[in-house]
C-alpha cells in the first residue's frame, strides 16, 4: 500500500513537471509564432500551412499571418501582386467554405483587410464582386457552402473596418465606399431572407451580416425593408436572438432619427410584439421577454424626442411608453425570476429629459399626458423594490441579494430623478400611502410594503433638498408606530432618518421623536452600517443641538464600543460621530467626555505598550490607534464655513476658538509619552508608525493653527523617528507640518530642523541603496514639490529617482521637476543648480524613454521636456545634441537622424503640451522595437 501510495505521488510529481514545462514552451512557442507573423518569411510558409493535409490549428496559424501581413505590412505589398493576392483568397476561402469554421473565418478577414486597403481606387466595386464570384457554379463547392462563406466575407468586411488601423482621411474615403457597396449586399440579403427554402443557417448569417452592416451608419430608410424581415423573423426560436441584434442595432444608429416615417412605421410594429411578450410572461420564458424589452426600449430611448414631437401620432408612443411600463413592472423578483425590467430604467431618464427640454407651453401639453404615467412608474418601482418573503430571500445566493442591492439603488436613482418632474407631490402621495398603511387596523401590513414606501421616501430625501416639504414633520411622526421586526426594514428606518439629517437640524425639536431609536439600533449588530452611519449625519448636521442629548449619546457609543459590537470601520465612524458631537460642547464639557471616552483606550494601550511585540497585540494597538485619529478627525471646537466639510479642502475658520488650549492638544500632550513608549517597541512596524502619524496628521488638518503648541515636540520627535528607521509616513506628516507651520516665524525653526534632518536622512539613504526604499523616494519627492519654494535639494537626488522601477516614485520625481523649473527665472539658487545638473535631469528622462521605464510613465517624461523646452530652452538644446551624440544612447535600435529629428521636434514644441507627449511616444516605440507592431496599437 504504501508503494503504491508512493508510486502515485511520484506521477503527480512527473505530471506537474510536464504541465510546468508545456506551460513554459507554449509561452516560448507564443513568443516565437508572432515574431514569425510579422517577419519576411510569412509570405512564403503561410501558404503552404493552409494546405489541405495540415490540422485545423497550423492552418488557421497560416491564415493569420496572412491576416497580419496585409492589416499590418501593407505597404511591403507591391501592387503588382495585388491581383494574384485576391485570387489566391478567393480560392483558399472556397477550399474552407466546406471547411474549418475558424480557418474560414480568419481567411476572410484577410480578404476583407485586403479590399478595405484597395477600395476604391485600386478594387472598384469590391462587394459587387465578391458577391458576383461566390454566386458563380465552380469549384466542386455546394451552394449552400458558397452562400454561407460569402455572408460570413460579408459579415466580417465591416467588423474589420471598425477595427482597422487606416489613417483617417483614407477612413473616410472607404467609408463612403463601402456605403455605395449596400447596393449590392441589400438585394442579396432580402432575397436569402424572404426565400422560403432558405435554410436556418443562411437565414440566421443573414441577420448577422444585416447587424454589421448598420453599423456602419446605413441610412435607416434603405434598410427599413430588411428590418421588416427582422420583425418577421422574430416567432422563430432559431432566429430570434440574431433577429433582436439586427433591429437594435439599425434603430440605435445616431443618424436613424432623421428617418421618422420609417420610425413611425416601426413602432405599430413593435406594439404587435406585446402578445408574445405576454405569453414569454407567463410561460416564464425570460430570454424572450428580454430581447422584446430591449426592442422596445431601444426605440423610445433613441427617438423619444422624435416621437414627441410626432404630436398627430401621441397615441401610438404613449402606447409604447405603456409597453415599457409593463416591462418595468414585469412579474417576479429581479435577478431570480426576471431580469428584463433593469433594462427599461435608463429610458425614464431619457423620456423625462426630452419632455423637460421643450419649450413651456408644449411641456405644460406633455406634463398633462405623462405626469399619470410618471405617477404609474412610481408605484411600479416601489413595487419592483419590495423584498421577497423572508423565506424566500434566505433562498437567494449571495451573489442573486447582491444584484438586488445594486438594482434597489437604480430604483433610488430613478426615483430622484422622477422628483425633478412630480415635484412635491411626490413626496405627498408617498407620504398618504404610508399614513393609510400604518392606520389600517383592519388589514395586515406586510413589512416589505412600509420598507419599500419608507425606501422611497430615503431615495428623494438623500439627495433632493426637502427643507421645505410639509409632509416630512408627518413623517417623523409615523416613524415611530413602524413596527420594525426585521432587519431590511430596520434598516431602512436608519437610512431614512439619515437621509433626513439635514431637516432635522432645522427642525431639532423633532430630534426626540427619532434618536432613541437610533441609538437603540446601535445595540444591535446586524443593524451596524446604518445605525452608525446615521448617528454620524445627526451628529455632523445638528451638532449644535445635540448637548442635551449628548450624555446619552456619548454613554450608549461608550458601552457598544466596550462590547466590541461593531466592525472596525463601524467604530472609526462612531468616533467620527463623538468627534462632532464633543465640538458643540463648552471645552471643560469637551475634556471632560474625552476623558471618560478615552480613558479604557488609554489603559488597554499602557498595557500593549509594555507587553513584547506580537501580531495580535499589534493589531488591537492600531485599533486604538484608529479610534483616537478618527475622533480627533472631526474634532474641531471652532465654528466652520457651512459649505466645508470632511475629505474636502482645509476648512474656513469663521469664528475664533476659545481660549486656552484645544482639548485635542491636550489630551494629545497627556498621551504624547505613551505614543513614545510605543513607537519605541513597534518603530521597525510601519503599519504601526502609520498609525501614529495618523494622529497627528488629522489632526493638525482639522486643528491648522491651533496645533500650534505641539508643533516642537511632534517635529523633535518625527526627526528621531524618521532618523532611526525612515517610513514614508513619517515624510507625509513632515509634509502637512510644512504646508501650515512653515511660513509661520514661531514654528519656522523646528520645521526647518526637520526638514533639513529628513533630508540628510533620505540622501544617505540614496548612497546605501535607494531602491530598496521606492515608498520613501515617492513620500519625499512629495514633500521635495511641496516646499520647493522654500528649500532647494541636490538635483542629484531626483536623477536617480526618475531611475527607479516604480512607476509612482517616478511619476512623483516628475511632480517635482514640473513644480520645481518654472522657478528657474526667479529663484536664483533654481537656476543655479539646473544650469549646473540639468544635463544629468535629460539624460535621465532620455535613458527612462529609450526603454529604462514602463512605457506606461511617458506622458510624465514627456512633462519633464515641455518644461525644461519652456523655461530653459537655450540650455535644454545644447543638452539634447550632448546627451544624444554617444551612439547606442539612449537605445542600440535608434539613427543619428531619427535621434536628430525627435530632438528637433521636441524643440519646435513649446506651446502644445500633447503635441510633446505624442512626440515622446514615438519615440520610445522606435527606442524599444515596437513601432509598427500590435504591441504598439493600443498605446
Amino acid at each position: 500500500m504504501e508503494r503504491e501510495r508512493e508510486e502515485s505521488r511520484e506521477k503527480r510529481k512527473n505530471a506537474t513537471g510536464v504541465e510546468t514545462q508545456i506551460r513554459k514552451n507554449k509561452n516560448l512557442a507564443q513568443k516565437w509564432l508572432m515574431q514569425a507573423q510579422v517577419s519576411p518569411q510569412a509570405w512564403q510558409f503561410c501558404w503552404a500551412l493552409l494546405s489541405p493535409d495540415k490540422v485545423p490549428e497550423i492552418q488557421y496559424f497560416g491564415a493569420s499571418a496572412l491576416h497580419t501581413k496585409i492589416s499590418r505590412y501593407w505597404s511591403d505589398i507591391p501592387t503588382d501582386q495585388y491581383e494574384s493576392l485576391k485570387t489566391q483568397l478567393f480560392s483558399q476561402i472556397a477550399c474552407f467554405s466546406s471547411g474549418s469554421k475558424m480557418v474560414l473565418t480568419r481567411l476572410c478577414v484577410a480578404l476583407a483587410s485586403l479590399a478595405l486597403n484597395t477600395m476604391p481606387e485600386a478594387w472598384p466595386g469590391a462587394v459587387a464582386e465578391m458577391v458576383r464570384v461566390f454566386q458563380e457554379e465552380g469549384g466542386g463547392v455546394d451552394g449552400r457552402a458558397r452562400c454561407l462563406a460569402l455572408l460570413e466575407l460579408l459579415t466580417v468586411l465591416p467588423e474589420e473596418f471598425q477595427t482597422s488601423r487606416l489613417p483617417q482621411y483614407r477612413k473616410g474615403q472607404v467609408r463612403g465606399a463601402l456605403g455605395r457597396e449596400w447596393g449590392s449586399v441589400c438585394p442579396l440579403l432580402q432575397q436569402l431572407l424572404r426565400r422560403a427554402d432558405s435554410p436556418g443557417a443562411v437565414k440566421a448569417r443573414v441577420l448577422r451580416c444585416l447587424s454589421s452592416w448598420v453599423l456602419l451608419d446605413v441610412p435607416l430608410s434603405e434598410s427599413e425593408g430588411l428590418v421588416h424581415d427582422c420583425f418577421s423573423a422574430l416567432p422563430d426560436p432559431e432566429l430570434f436572438d440574431t433577429a433582436v441584434e439586427a433591429i437594435v442595432n439599425a434603430i440605435s444608429q445616431p443618424d436613424s432619427q432623421r428617418y421618422v416615417n420609417t420610425l413611425l412605421k416601426l413602432v405599430p410594429q413593435v406594439l404587435a410584439l406585446q402578445d408574445q411578450l405576454r405569453e414569454a410572461v407567463q410561460s416564464g420564458d425570460m430570454e424572450t421577454c428580454h430581447g422584446i424589452c430591449r426592442i422596445a426600449v431601444t426605440l423610445g430611448e433613441n427617438h423619444s424626442r422624435t416621437l414627441l414631437e410626432q404630436v398627430e401620432h401621441w397615441q401610438g408612443f404613449l402606447a409604447l411608453v405603456n409597453m415599457i411600463m409593463f416591462c418595468t413592472g414585469i412579474p417576479g423578483h429581479y435577478p431570480v425570476n426576471e431580469t428584463t425590467s433593469s433594462l427599461t430604467l435608463t429610458f425614464w431618464y431619457t423620456l423625462q429629459d426630452e419632455i423637460m427640454s421643450f419649450e413651456l407651453d408644449r411641456q405644460t401639453v406633455y406634463l398633462q399626458v405623462y405626469r399619470p404615467v410618471y405617477f404609474q412608474l412610481v408605484d411600479v418601482l416601489l413595487h419592483k423594490a419590495q423584498f421577497p418573503s423572508d423565506q424566500e430571500y434566505a433562498s437567494w445566493s449571495s451573489d442573486e441579494k447582491e444584484q438586488f442591492r445594486i438594482y434597489r439603488v437604480d430604483i433610488s436613482d430613478t426615483l430622484m430623478y422622477v422628483y425633478e418632474m412630480l415635484g412635491a407631490e411626490l413626496l405627498s402621495n408617498l407620504y398618504d400611502k404610508l399614513g393609510r398603511l400604518l392606520t389600517n387596523t383592519e388589514q395586515p401590513t406586510s413589512w416589505q410594503h412600509t420598507e419599500a414606501l419608507l425606501y422611497g421616501f430615503q431615495s428623494i430625501a438623500e439627495t433632493i433638498d426637502v427643507n421645505y416639504s410639509d409632509v416630512i414633520p408627518g413623517l417623523i411622526g409615523l416613524i415611530p408606530r413602524i413596527n420594525i421586526n426585521n432587519v431590511q426594514l430596520a434598516d431602512t428606518v436608519m437610512f431614512t432618518i439619515g437621509a433626513l439629517a439635514e431637516w432635522l437640524a432645522d427642525h431639532p425639536v423633532m430630534l426626540s421623536s427619532v434618536l432613541p431609536l437610533v441609538l437603540q439600533a446601535l445595540g444591535n449588530p446586524d443593524l451596524s452600517v446604518s445605525s452608525v452611519s446615521t448617528l454620524k449625519k445627526i451628529c455632523r448636521e445638528c451638532k449644535y443641538d445635540l448637548p442635551p442629548y449628548a450624555t446619552n449619546i456619548v454613554a450608549v457609543s461608550q458601552e457598544v464600543l466596550i462590547k466590541q459590537i461593531h466592525k472596525t470601520s463601524q467604530c472609526m465612524w462612531l468616533m467620527q460621530a463623538l468627534g462632532f458631537l464633543l465640538s458643540a460642547l463648552p471645552v471643560e464639557d469637551i475634556l471632560r467626555n474625552l476623558h471618560s471616552l478615552i480613558t479604557p483606550y488609554i489603559q488597554q494601550l499602557e498595557k500593549l505598550a509594555d507587553e513584547t511585540p506580537n501580531p495580535s497585540n499589534k493589531l488591537a494597538i492600531i485599533h486604538i490607534l484608529g479610534l483616537l485619529s478618527n475622533l480627533f478627525t472631526t474634532l474641531d471646537i471652532s465654528k466652520q464655513d457651512d459649505e466645508s466639510g470632511e475629505g474636502s479642502a482645509p476648512p474656513v475658520k469663521t469664528t475664533p476658538p476659545p481660549p486656552g488650549p484645544n482639548p485635542v492638544v491636550v489630551v494629545l500632550q497627556q498621551v504624547f509619552a505613551l505614543i513614545q513608549t510605543v513607537l519605541s517597541k513597534w518603530l521597525n512596524d510601519s503599519q504601526v508608525v502609520e498609525a501614529v502619524c495618523a494622529i497627528f496628521e488629522k489632526s493638525v488638518k482639522t486643528l491648522l493653527h491651533d496645533f500650534a503648541p505641539m508643533v516642537s515636540q511632534l517635529s523633535e520627535m518625527l526627526g528621531q523617528m524618521y532618523s532611526t528607521i525612515p517610513q514614508a509616513s513619517a515624510l507625509d506628516l513632515t509634509r502637512q507640518m510644512v504646508h501650515i507651520f512653515a511660513s509661520e516665524t514661531d514654528h519656522f525653526p523646528p520645521i526647518k530642523a526637520l526638514f533639513e534632518l529628513v533630508t540628510s536622512v533620505t540622501l544617505s539613504i540614496f548612497q546605501q541603496g535607494p531602491r530598496d526604499h521606492p515608498d520613501i523616494v515617492d513620500s519625499f519627492m512629495q514633500l521635495q514639490a511641496q516646499v520647493c519654494f522654500w528649500f532647494l535639494i541636490s538635483f542629484t537626488l531626483g536623477v536617480l529617482s526618475l531611475k527607479f522601477p516604480e512607476a509612482p516614485t517616478v511619476k512623483s520625481t516628475c511632480l517635482f521637476f514640473t513644480e520645481l523649473l518654472p522657478h528657474c527665472s526667479d529663484v536664483p539658487p533654481v537656476a543655479r543648480v539646473v544650469q549646473e545638473d540639468g544635463k544629468l535631469l535629460v539624460q535621465a528622462v532620455l535613458e527612462g524613454i529609450g526603454g529604462g521605464a514602463s512605457r506606461s510613465l511617458m506622458d510624465q517624461f514627456a512633462e519633464v521636456l515641455f518644461c525644461l523646452n519652456k523655461h530653459c530652452f537655450a540650455l535644454l538644446s545644447v543638452w539634447l545634441k550632448e546627451a544624444l551624440q554617444p551612439p547606442g544612447f539612449p537605445s542600440s535600435r535608434v539613427t543619428a537622424e531619427q535621434k536628430d529629428t525627435f530632438s528637433q521636434q521636441i524643440l519646435r514644441e513649446r506651446v502644445n503640451k500633447r503635441r510633446v507627449k505624442d512626440i515622446v511616444k514615438e519615440f520610445t516605440l522606435v527606442c524599444r522595437g515596437l513601432h509598427g507592431t500590435e504591441y504598439a496599437a493600443e498605446y
